[in-house]
């Protein structure tokens, strides 16, 4: 009867967590795709109807990224306190509202207002949250279960960016949004609600644990660590936003480019099914320059490449590859160096700047575009933004885990 029991309380233990991070992917899909990449795909339609420029519009993605990391910072240290729940829940309320506003919004300062309120929306309903949940009730078996989680949010795009190119041309931008709003808000508010309600109480160091995140934080390996990231995410998540207006150039239909974008997805899970081996083969300092150079070499290929179609395609999946393995490369920076105590909170002071260097990504890009004379010497410097950030790496492993 004891052994019973035991089995029984350890399959509960394990379904607890299994059915967090069933809700989480079904979230992060959905939120991810909403509220990050329908917008390539629907600010062109923006400009035109509108009457503002491409860099315009960009800003107000931008400012959601810059308002995403600034707010990160004391949601990490809620995070830490409270649990998931209660800040995805609030933000799921949040993001449906703001995306509303964004839709009906009909003057510029509306238009900043909504992305000023779905940047602080995606602190509290993107990866920052879900990594801490995971990462806190995954404990050991946190790589398999971030690696899950980022491999169903990977496509994101592959769901999102051909369901807006749809949505766009039969509905135009406004009724798209709404639409999307819909849909956002009838998945992820109850699921954060009634899914994520397992215990969070307070963390109990273990020996991988640093216990003082201050020191962390000011020492020399975590002020490189975020160094190199933020300019490595400056070059994964350029490429993003740049990878349509790239492909339309090359000649490519903006649908055909929507596609390539939204089949860079799949890439983003291909990348991601490798991690757990790559991270049982390699020390940390290897693999996070190996992804960071890999990320370089995809963008100057996507740099050179005059066509076809095809091969063009296939370079936007090799990149989506690197930029899936990235995103896993970020969510265990932490947890790698220096254990999972206080992640709320070190990850959010890692995630600030990069989400700083995310946002103006997008609006440096398109203003070097235009003053480079084409996307294809944009990515060229994108790529070796991203060679830097893998020589930085070298020398953000503190000597406790080198």
């Amino acid at each position: 009867m004891t052994a019973e029991v035991e089995r029984s309380g350890t399959r509960e233990e394990r379904a607890g967590p299994r059915n967090v991070l069933v809700v989480l992917c079904l979230t992060q899909i959905t939120s991810w795709g909403v509220l990050f990449y329908a917008f390539p795909v629907l600010a062109p339609t923006i400009a035109r109807d509108t009457g503002w420029s491409m860099p315009a519009v960009i800003v107000g993605f931008s400012l959601a990224q810059i308002v995403s990391a600034v707010v990160g910072i004391p949601v990490g240290r809620v995070l830490d306190r409270r649990g998931p729940r209660v800040v995805m829940t609030c933000g799921s309320v949040l993001a449906v509202s703001a995306v509303v506003l964004l839709a009906t919004s009909r003057s510029y300062p509306a238009f900043l207002v909504a992305w000023f309120l779905i940047g602080t929306a995606m602190a509290g309903v993107l990866y920052q949250p879900a990594f801490a949940a995971v990462t806190r009730w995954y404990g050991e078996r946190r790589v398999t279960a971030l690696t899950t989680l980022t491999l169903i949010g990977g496509l994101a795009s592959t769901v999102f960016a051909p369901l807006s190119a749809v949505l766009d041309e039969h509905l135009g931008w406004r009724t798209s949004y709404l639409v999307l709003a819909a849909a956002l808000g009838l998945i992820t508010i109850p699921a954060h609600t009634f899914g994520l309600r397992r215990p969070w109480t307070a963390h109990v160091a273990t020996t991988e644990d640093v216990a003082d995140p201050e020191r962390i934080a000011r020492s020399p390996a975590f002020v490189t660590l975020v160094v190199s990231l933020s300019l490595g995410a400056f070059a994964v998540y350029a490429v993003v936003v740049t990878l349509v207006p790239l492909l339309t150039e090359r000649g490519l239909s903006t649908t055909t480019a929507a596609w390539a974008l939204g089949l860079g997805g799949v890439g983003q899970v291909l990348g991601r099914l490798g991690y757990g081996t790559l991270t049982a083969r390699t020390t940390v300092r290897t693999r996070t320059t190996a992804i960071l150079l890999t990320s370089a070499a995809t963008t100057v290929l996507l740099g050179l490449l005059p066509g076809p179609a095809v091969l063009l395609i296939g370079a936007a999946v090799l990149a989506g590859c690197a930029r899936g393995v990235f995103t896993l490369l970020q969510a265990t920076a932490v947890s790698d160096r220096w254990g999972s105590a206080h992640y709320g909170r070190l990850g959010g002071l890692l995630s600030a700047p990069v989400a700083v260097t995310t946002a103006s990504a997008p609006w440096v890009a398109t203003a070097l575009a235009g003053s480079l004379g084409g996307y294809s010497a944009v990515f060229l410097v994108l790529a070796v933004i991203a060679v830097a950030a893998a020589a930085l790496s070298l020398g953000s492993i503190p000597r406790i885990t080198d």
